[in-house]
């Protein structure tokens, strides 16, 4: 086997899905580099992180950086750099030519990144390669200078949500949410006002609402390779998200799943694009017209992608047999999920919340019965990495949960929100 090291960014759960995606396939501890510590990788034997204040951001990043390159440029090894959070992605395909002197940068180059991270960008494109998304409107800032605006081209409820996520963190008022739906034309005007009055300067996305609860979602990971091609795709069944404000979509079950017809339509698009590396995609199924609607592409691994590589799809081998290894040139792509006889349900709370919360349909039942099985895991609990003060955070992780549901469920249900 060919030697690698690879470097994560961020100390998230989704930094933690990778570090014990390249331990399960190659039994190694990874390094992180992150502006601060998080929970899911505290205590850990499994990831070292690295912590530099600051380095979330520029100028911060590439100070930190610039000292790496020093330190890696000779490594005898190929360095990757994988991303666990839309800003280390938007940072390494900015800074990729000078990070290239030392480092494998699996991302798109700086200026399709701008395009597709911008919702606005990302509906443009699938507008011209034909992927089908709801029906969109913007708002601007200039829209609402005379204090209102009613505008409003779509039945309700409608779905409201900021075009910037990074200057949203900073605008604060009652009632705020990652994503809005609204019933009718009155709380309409009154959450647009105080979006505008609180601070907020960029655009707004309104969308048609696609009805539907949870299990009406899809999630959709790929790994595309250094030559524009794709490898992998693994699809998931969302079945429960999280329904507090600030984490409010977040995916909480995921059940595996298969759809030739969705596989094929978005390898013809990333390859059209000319993507490389990991994409992932929140989609969700339209009864009204029977097409899956893609609501925003990440550029990178999503915070549950964790379930393809329980799947048996390790998201570590993708990168090493692409860069160390170079062998995915002569592979065919890989469609996950045909046999559900190895199917693993995933799950980011106890299943005694997925049990009671989750909606009672089919995909459900399925679910269950991999429960009864023992076909079912979660990121965090890990056998090789599991001390006692690691147990010990991860079940109070988890046990937070029962408050947060019992909190906001009722009030979100069957609400869909952005990731």
């Amino acid at each position: 086997m060919a030697k690698f090291t690879p470097i994560l960014l961020g100390s998230d759960i989704n930094v933690y899905g990778m570090a014990r995606s390249f331990n399960e396939a190659y039994g190694i501890k990874v390094q992180a580099w992150a502006a601060t510590q998080l929970a899911a990788t505290r205590y850990s034997k499994i990831v070292d992180v690295e912590v530099h204040p600051g380095f979330s951001e520029d100028p911060g990043f590439m100070e930190v950086m610039q000292e790496k390159i020093k330190e890696y440029q000779n490594h005898e090894e190929p360095v990757i750099l994988i991303a666990c959070g839309d800003g280390y992605a938007e940072l390494l395909a900015k800074h990729k030519q000078e990070l290239e002197e030392a480092f494998i940068v699996p991302y798109i180059d700086y200026q399709l990144l701008e395009k597709l991270i911008s919702k606005e960008g990302f509906y443009e494109v699938c507008e011209e390669y034909g992927l089908p998304y709801p029906k969109t409107k913007i708002i601007k800032l200039a829209d609402y200078q005379d204090g209102s605006y009613a505008d409003v081209p779509f039945a309700f409820p409608v779905a409201l949500k900021p075009e910037d996520p990074v200057s949203w963190l900073d605008v604060q008022f009652e009632g705020r949410k990652k994503a809005f739906v609204i019933k009718d034309l009155a709380e309409f005007k009154d959450i647009v006002g105080k979006i505008y009055n609180n601070g907020y300067k960029e655009d707004l996305i309104l969308q048609d609402f696609i009805p539907g609860d949870d299990s009406n979602m899809r999630v959709l990971n790929a790994y595309v390779d250094k030559n524009n091609q794709v490898k992998m795709m693994c699809l998931g069944h969302p079945l429960l998200e999280d329904p507090t404000p600030q984490s409010i979509g977040n995916y909480m079950a995921i059940l595996p799943a298969y759809d030739e017809k969705l596989y094929e339509t978005v390898q013809t698009f990333l390859e059209k694009i000319n993507y490389v590396g990991m994409a992932n995609f929140d989609i969700k199924y339209d009864a009204r017209d029977g097409q899956y609607k893609f609501f925003e592409i990440n550029l990178r691994q999503g915070r549950s992608s964790f379930y393809v590589t329980l799947n048996g799809y390790n998201l570590a081998k993708w990168y090493v047999d692409d860069y160390a290894e170079d062998t995915l040139a002569g592979q065919e792509t890989v469609y996950a999920n045909k046999l559900e006889s190895s199917h693993m349900l995933w799950l980011g709370v106890p299943e005694k919340i997925f049990k009671e919360y989750a909606v009672d349909n089919e995909a459900k039942q399925a679910a269950l019965k991999l429960i009864d099985a023992g076909q079912v895991g979660t990121t965090v609990f890990y056998d090789q990495d599991s001390s006692f003060k690691r147990w010990l955070l991860m079940k109070y992780m988890f046990h937070n949960y029962y408050k947060r549901f019992k909190t906001y469920f009722q009030v979100n249900k069957g609400q869909y929100f952005d990731k």
